[in-house]
């Protein structure tokens, strides 16, 4: 697969469509990201928001549209070039999906053990620095079933950074936390884009979360994307589904 430059493209959808049966969940859907920017994606439940994620990661594949990661076209890539365009992407699950049998530390080193050739004792080192930028690094040793939900996100995101990827996906991010961990996990994904200028992607139904940490959203409804700019756009927006969408959310 040939790969196309695009720097300022990160991430680069085009007439990206998706139907289950007779429900079009997108339908039509064009974007590109800018690198080193937060996007929130946001939407009622069911509008699409996690297939989008899974379509351009290579977990679903769409019915019509391109998707081009790092100037990799990943509709079309094979499993091996797939693979390789993963390793660009980190993922924070909305469950943090972490492996129940591991402890924290063995879960960040998961991804830097099948990826890497590092020595044992450079992993060590890396896990507790990474664990350290999420402020869990004296619970190196602690288990999933050990710690809050809050503490979880921050396990999953300090594993999502592991291979130093250039962009960054979120599910939810904040589902499910009090406001004062929504709060804590919102600014950590602000630090990823100061300190490491890494690009991400967030799915969420939490406008006050987007409020804060997006540098432009996106809005979709019936498949398609109402809106396409910032915050102060989106409240000055006339469509009536919008208007209602930031009403209901104050």
């Amino acid at each position: 697969m040939e790969r196309q430059t695009n720097p300022e493209s990160p991430i680069a959808v085009a007439g990206l469509r998706k139907a289950f049966g007779a429900l079009t969940v997108l339908d039509g859907i064009t974007f590109q990201l800018e690198s080193g920017k937060v996007t929130c994606v946001l939407g009622r439940s069911g509008t699409g928001k996690s297939v989008l994620l899974k379509l351009l990661i290579g977990l679903e594949q769409p019915d019509a549209g391109s998707i081009r990661l790092e100037g990799y076209d990943i509709a079309s890539a094979t499993a091996k070039e797939l693979n390789e365009a993963r390793k660009k992407v980190g993922f924070l699950f909305q469950q943090s999906a972490l492996y129940d049998s591991m402890s924290i530390e063995e879960n960040v080193a998961f991804p830097l053990r099948r990826h890497t050739k590092i020595s044992s004792a450079e992993r060590r080192q890396r896990v507790r620095e990474l664990l350290a930028s999420v402020g869990l690094d004296r619970d190196l040793d602690k288990m999933p079933s050990d710690i809050s939900g809050g503490m979880r996100k921050r396990v999953g995101l300090a594993r999502a950074i592991a291979l130093d990827p250039t962009v960054l996906m979120f599910d939810e991010p904040t589902a499910g936390l009090d406001p004062i961990t929504a709060a804590e996990i919102a600014k950590l994904i602000v630090e990823q884009r100061d300190t490491r200028h890494i690009t991400s992607l967030v799915v969420t139904h939490d406008l006050h979360t987007a409020r804060t940490i997006a540098d432009r959203l996106i809005v979709l409804d019936g498949g398609k994307a109402l809106f396409d700019g910032t915050f102060e756009g989106l409240e000055r927006s006339k469509n009536p589904f919008i208007a209602q969408f930031v009403e209901d959310a104050a």
